[in-house]
């Protein structure tokens, strides 16, 4: 019984969680996002502007949620779920670009809004800290290391990687814009990705090989 307590209440928390972003984001469409304060988000999704706080710091960062989508938890599920017969370079390189381009890639609108907005870049950009600790434990998971200090530092520096790959990606989407509307180069986020990542495939392929070796 408590343990479907606790789901119902993970799930009513998730559910709180969605309708705060999708609110967000669909008023900073309608009216611009400077126009949105944080109790008409909240107004929006039904909740009050003190249960908002519990989930979101600004309006930037639920507005950038809604585009974002949970995607740390999922680049670390797709970590831990490649075949163990995948190298963890490749497994960790592949699950970044899918989820950031296949799956986690803004819509039209909403990367117009990003782009053109100071604050909500910076919010964007930020967003690439969460895969830290989500991507720890499934680094970790891989490598059955004993070490807790190996996993931690690969997943911090692939989520620096990925910053760097971002801020790249948004600075060269601003400059694609022209009178006529907006042209993103194709496939040019994975790109940047796979450049900005490839630096750590010895890392990570020493720290596997590594813990091959203790696992014998």
């Amino acid at each position: 019984m408590t343990t479907r307590r606790a789901g119902l209440r993970e799930q009513k928390k998730q559910a709180t969680r969605e309708a705060l972003r999708t609110a967000a984001l669909r008023l900073a469409l309608e009216r611009g996002p400077d126009n949105v304060r944080v109790d008409d988000i909240a107004e929006a999704a039904g909740v009050s502007p003190r249960t908002y706080n519990n989930y979101f710091s600004s309006r930037e960062q639920a507005i950038v949620a809604a585009v974002t989508s949970e995607r740390e938890v999922r680049v670390a599920a797709a970590v831990a779920g490649r075949p163990a017969g995948v190298g963890l370079a490749d497994a960790v390189i592949e699950a970044i670009v899918d989820q950031y381009t296949a799956s986690g890639e803004p819509g039209r609108d909403a990367l117009l809004l990003i782009t053109t907005r100071p604050t909500l870049r910076d919010a964007f950009v930020e967003t690439t800290s969460a895969i830290e600790h989500p991507l720890t434990d499934a680094i970790a998971e891989r490598l059955g290391d004993t070490d807790p200090h190996t996993a931690r530092v690969l997943a911090a520096s692939v989520a620096a990687a990925v910053r760097v790959a971002l801020e790249q990606w948004l600075r060269t989407t601003a400059a694609s814009f022209t009178t006529g509307g907006l042209v993103v180069p194709s496939g040019s986020l994975p790109d940047l990705l796979r450049t900005t990542l490839a630096p750590l495939t010895p890392a990570l392929d020493a720290a596997e090989q590594r813990a091959r070796r203790q696992a014998v």
